[in-house]
């Protein structure tokens, strides 16, 4: 426990502020990192049964923002959302990646999704977490805002 020894009451609002804005969980939201159009589609035969099944590959251009592996990919069709789920596959020019930036062309799968289609968009959706932030003034007022 840390003993808080103040002469003036506004430096210890700024320390009690700071105290509960370190110690805060913050709230997650999701935000969308990154945007791709679809340009082609590829599919890879299973050859047999211990091979998998076939999969279809979104051949993209990143538009916007980045990719990332770990995020989830959401397929929209004319602003409508087709198929949401996780990224089961994020490759740059056959090499597995994890992030990939605006202007890269890649392929990706999107877990237990086949309905890809030449011009949709795919965003990559990320976990943000949002803390809330202290602010304090000259003239010693103090707020925390979230």
């Amino acid at each position: 426990l840390k003993i808080l020894l103040h002469k003036v009451i506004y430096h210890l609002l700024e320390e009690m502020g700071r105290l509960i804005v370190e110690k805060a969980p913050g709230t997650a939201e999701t935000q969308i990192s990154g945007e791709a159009e679809v340009l082609n589609i590829f599919e890879l035969k299973g050859r047999s049964k211990s091979k998998g099944p076939d999969i279809k590959i979104a051949g993209c251009r990143i538009t916007d923002g980045r990719f990332s592996r770990t995020g989830t990919m959401r397929l929209l069709r004319s602003g409508d959302v087709v198929f949401e789920g996780p990224c089961s596959s994020l490759k740059r020019e056959k090499q597995d990646a994890d992030t990939l930036d605006k202007g890269t062309d890649c392929g990706l799968v999107i877990e237990d999704c086949d309905e890809y289609q030449v011009g949709d968009t795919i965003q990559c959706l990320e976990q943000v977490i949002r803390k809330p932030k202290f602010i304090s003034t000259q003239s010693g007022a103090v707020r925390i805002e979230c």
